[in-house]
């Protein structure tokens, strides 16, 4: 048995002069980056040292068969001898080492414990649709872990029940705003969101719901209040929206103007709507400015926050936690229309342990918008077998929302 060790400026060409001088035999045990060339520690190029073994004894066979088997190789004994010879053990090495036995280790012990190293087609399978979905990977590991728990392997052939009952934790994880009841006058409900999630058409959408009675609900003395003036085009549409409504519309600027229009409707209105500028989560100063403003909403305003339903699972974390100083208690589902995937909301809103309490796909007043039920969500999901009469029977009394 030879040791050996050799340098070059590449990985490619110490492997290739290591196999010229030694052979196919040689046995690369560590490398590691060094400095070659220079003068006096100057000039001095990248490189690569690799120390090895290279092993020529013949094969002796006995008379035995049965010993006629060479015996394996021990790199990790090697490595200790190249070490000590060198007289400069490398830490890197013996931490790689103790990792390998320690993962060893794992490995036997799951299989003496009897552990299946793969998990079973079914939990595998539901975990491909939520994925496909757009669930996140904590949503995902956590339905998955679920299975694991309540499905012994014998139930777990049962694909159609496993599914079903996914579909129904799913369900359950939808938590939907319940409105308080409302003791003083006016009932305040902001609007919060970034720019283009369709804020102005959701506030006329609003308006009509409940300005106009529509689903059969008694009519609410309703008025709109705009801080959004930096847009004409805004201010423009949601005065119009008022004048085929015939709902007052108030545009202010500042949080002295938003106080006193408050107060002039204190004692004539039952309802009144807030639409806000759009601002990137990112703009913190804007943000903090508008936020300012708001403040004169008081502490029983409703802030509700507006979020698309095509938006990006990450961007959605990142747009709930910037706005999150505003203290919304509830998130309204945009644009549901412009996406078949539903699972980014659903992991994200349940995650983050905040409720839903609109839904709202198209662009027309005020039809397109319904109050945000389970099942709605549900009947979105790709892949998922769904029963629909069985999850409205489950779900229309637990979680009905009335106005």
């Amino acid at each position: 048995m030879e040791y050996f060790t050799e340098q070059a400026p590449t990985h490619a060409e110490c492997i290739r002069k290591i196999k010229e001088k030694y052979g196919e035999n040689a046995k690369i045990l560590m490398k590691k980056s060094i400095r070659i060339g220079g003068f006096l520690g100057l000039f001095a190029k990248d490189g690569v040292e690799m120390t090895g073994i290279v092993n020529n004894e013949p094969i002796r066979y006995a008379a035995d068969p049965l010993k006629n088997v060479r015996k394996p190789l021990d790199l990790e004994e090697e490595k200790r001898k190249i070490l000590a010879m060198a007289g400069k053990p490398d830490p890197s090495i013996q931490t790689v080492l103790q990792e390998v036995r320690s993962l060893k280790e794992k490995l036997e012990t799951a299989q003496i414990q009897g552990k299946p190293s793969e998990e079973h087609q079914t939990i595998a399978k539901i975990g491909d649709l939520l994925y496909l979905n757009d669930f996140s990977h904590g949503y995902t590991q956590a339905i998955q872990n679920r299975i694991k728990k309540e499905f012994s392997l014998e139930a777990l052939e049962d694909y159609d029940t496993v599914q079903d009952k996914v579909v129904e934790w799913i369900g359950e994880s939808v938590n939907l705003y319940r409105e308080p009841d409302f003791k003083f006058r006016p009932r305040v409900f902001v609007l919060v969101g970034p720019t283009g999630v369709g804020k102005t058409t959701t506030i006329a959408k609003l308006a009509a719901l409940y300005g106009l009675g529509i689903n059969g609900t008694n009519p609410l003395s309703v008025r709109m209040i705009t801080i959004d003036n930096y847009r004409i085009a805004a201010k423009q549409q949601i005065e119009t929206y008022g004048e085929i409504m015939q709902i007052p519309v108030s545009c202010v600027e500042t949080y002295e103007d938003l106080r006193k229009t408050l107060a002039m409707y204190a004692q004539e209105v039952d309802l009144v709507l807030v639409d806000t500028i759009g601002k990137s989560p990112r703009d913190a100063v804007k943000l903090a400015e508008m936020k300012q403003i708001l403040s004169a909403c008081g502490s029983g305003a409703e802030v509700h926050l507006a979020l698309s339903a095509s938006t990006k699972s990450s961007d959605i974390k990142e747009i709930m936690q910037q706005y999150e100083p505003f203290n919304y208690r509830s998130i309204i589902v945009t644009k549901l229309d412009e996406t078949s995937r539903v699972g980014n909301i659903i992991s994200a809103v349940a995650e983050r342990g905040k409720s839903i309490s609109f839904i709202t796909n198209g662009q027309r007043v005020p039809q397109d918008i319904e109050q945000a039920t389970a099942v709605r969500f549900l009947i979105n999901l790709e892949g998922f077998r769904i029963n629909r009469q069985r999850i409205e029977e489950k779900f229309a009394l637990a979680q009905q929302v009335g106005l």
